[in-house]
């Protein structure tokens, strides 16, 4: 008889939609989103914002969060590896570069300015034992432990004035990458662009918001049908419960541990 006990695997549901003020003016979606589980029960996501000001922002978006993905996914490591605090700056340091130096080149490709492919990038690493996540401009990423805290592990980078922040190709975005590591039992990661922080966090002490988190992360760990959460997902995000208080692009990624 097999009395092994049973590991809980990552459950993640994930959208991005367009802001009203961009279906208003007929613009497409700004924001961007990849995830993957890897090996040993690794997750890593990650989410960009596009610079509304940037004439290619979406494509800058995106570019940076599939190279981001790509450039770690590709290593090889495992939940050993990662007890390394220095091993695992490097590897998100290294995804930051990998992921600015692919924007700059598809700006060369296109003949555009780096700028004109400027967006935030935020990339997040975990395993049921900790989180890890490195963060260019605003947007953040919360972690629940099993006491149901709730801990912002980055803060939105908004720079000095009201809607302006540091993007993936700004000439100090590798000195302005926020880093933290979080070394405890992990239940839930959730990760945002600038569209919904207002919404989830309290901005004045940077406290995520447990009635708008709490729900959510529940919903991620009984998704037993990707296609369906997702779906549930973006209703939720298009809901005017939602888009009366924001008019912004929204990215969000849920995930949780669940028993299979």
């Amino acid at each position: 008889m097999n009395t092994s006990k049973q590991r809980p695997h990552w459950r993640v549901v994930a959208a991005s939609v367009c802001g009203t003020s961009h279906l208003k003016n007929k613009q497409l979606c700004q924001d961007a989103h990849h995830w993957q589980i890897l090996p040993d029960n690794i997750l890593v996501v990650a989410a960009a914002d596009g610079a509304g000001s940037a004439s290619m922002g979406k494509v800058g978006a995106m570019i940076a969060v599939e190279t981001a993905i790509e450039n770690i996914s590709i290593k090889k490591f495992s939940r050993r590896t990662l007890v390394d605090d220095s091993a695992v700056r490097s590897l998100l340091t290294e995804a930051i570069i990998a992921a600015k130096k692919a924007v700059e080149e598809e700006a060369v490709a296109c003949q555009k300015q780096s700028l004109d492919l400027a967006s935030t990038l935020i990339i997040a690493l975990a395993t049921p034992e900790f989180v890890a996540v490195a963060q260019i401009g605003d947007g953040v990423a919360v972690v629940r432990d099993f006491q149901d805290n709730l801990i912002a592990l980055t803060i939105p980078d908004s720079g000095e004035y009201i809607n302006e922040t540091v993007f993936l190709t700004s000439p100090t975005a590798l000195d302005a990458v926020q880093l933290r590591l979080w070394r405890q039992a992990v239940a839930n990661v959730g990760v945002l662009t600038d569209g919904l922080q207002m919404l989830a966090m309290n901005m004045a002490v940077g406290v995520p918001h447990k009635p708008f988190f709490l729900p959510l992360f529940d919903f991620a760990a009984n998704a037993d049908d990707k296609t369906v959460a997702k779906e549930q997902l973006v209703r939720f995000l298009r809901s005017e419960r939602i888009t009366q208080r924001t008019d912004d692009d929204l990215t969000l990624i849920i995930a949780a541990l669940s028993d299979l």
